[in-house]
């Protein structure tokens, strides 16, 4: 198969009964970072970004391509050489990543072999441990949009806000 130019971030997320929202974040294999991340990979042959992010997140966690995804407004600009090197020649040195969110309603995750371990967490401990800016980015993103959704549809709106780390403009993280 042929590597698209372009990759995609994935931030699974889960809600619980009583309204606690919790995100996926994996941990990268010693030799290729040891880092936390969302899920990433890059497209294949003729793959629009949302068909990579749906193979992507049942390759690397067995998440169901059916369940509901959120394309992001997120968006960066990766080094090829973060990614995969020089493939597409001399001339390209970044590449688009691509973000969305994908709800899920089970806690047990299938974890491939790029990974050591996964964990669901809060926002707050989330943000505390990712390592890419574009991945705080896309979960700030990914919070505020999950939890306005969850506010329009509640009928106890303060217990939300006040429950809602994140959900304050004024707390998205810093980029530069």
């Amino acid at each position: 198969m042929s590597r698209a130019p372009f990759q995609v971030l994935v931030l699974p997320y889960r809600i619980t009964p009583d309204n606690a929202v919790f995100y996926a974040l994996f941990k990268r294999e010693p030799s290729t970072g040891g880092y936390w991340q969302g899920i990433a990979g890059g497209g294949e042959n003729c793959e629009s970004p949302l068909d990579a992010a749906k193979r992507e997140t049942y390759e690397e966690a067995g998440i169901d391509p059916s369940n509901e995804y959120m394309k992001l407004d997120s968006y960066a600009m990766v080094p090829v050489a973060n990614v995969c090197g020089f493939r597409w020649g001399d001339d390209v040195l970044v590449i688009p990543e691509y973000c969305f969110g994908v709800k899920v309603e089970e806690e047990q995750l299938q974890l491939s072999y790029e990974h050591t371990e996964y964990r669901w967490l809060s926002y707050d401990s989330a943000m505390e441990i990712l390592h890419w800016d574009s991945n705080k980015c896309a979960l700030w993103e990914l919070n505020f949009r999950v939890r306005r959704g969850m506010r329009a549809s509640s009928d106890n709106v303060e217990d939300l806000i006040q429950d809602s780390p994140g959900f304050e403009p004024g707390n998205a993280p810093k980029t530069r």
